[in-house]
């Protein structure tokens, strides 16, 4: 079962640029290999299978934001309009036994904890998905369970 590939927007902008910049990368790396070749022996030309590697990972990267972009669903086409219960692409504050924080949900491939945006697929982003204003939610992580309760979803 394929599994849903979230981005915002700007995430979707993001990998776009990626994708360009990786195709001018392939570009410079083809001319290290032609260069490399020129050197002679190539089973014990360093340079050579450096660039080959790195084509490798250029191509397997590209690949992979290939997918990406083609199968996406962008979060703001989507998401619930309507903010009685957490979708994917709401903006949920939480109150924990030490203050109050908030998480942006999104897909992923955009997670960043620290920027406060949790993954759908991410315990605290499954645990809150489908939850309402004033519900506590029990969330079992690594360190334990932890006790959030919903103050406030938005778009």
């Amino acid at each position: 079962m394929e599994k849903n590939i979230y981005l915002t927007r700007a995430g979707l902008k993001k990998l776009e640029e990626e994708a360009k910049s990786l195709v001018i990368k392939r570009k410079e790396v083809a001319a290290r290999i032609q260069t490399a070749k020129e050197f002679g022996d190539l089973s014990e030309n360093g340079e050579y299978s450096d660039a080959k590697d790195e084509q490798a990972f250029n191509d397997g990267k590209a690949s992979e934001i290939e997918y990406i972009l083609k199968n996406a669903k962008i979060i703001e086409d989507i998401a619930c309009k309507h903010t009685d219960h957490v979708c994917v692409g709401h903006t949920v504050s939480v109150e924990l036994e030490s203050g109050e924080t908030k998480f942006k949900i999104v897909g992923s491939y955009e997670a960043d904890p620290e920027q406060g945006l949790i993954s759908n697929e991410s315990p605290i982003g499954e645990a809150l998905l489908g939850k309402k204003k004033g519900e506590e939610v029990l969330i079992k992580v690594p360190a334990g369970t932890l006790k959030y309760k919903i103050k406030k979803i938005s778009n």
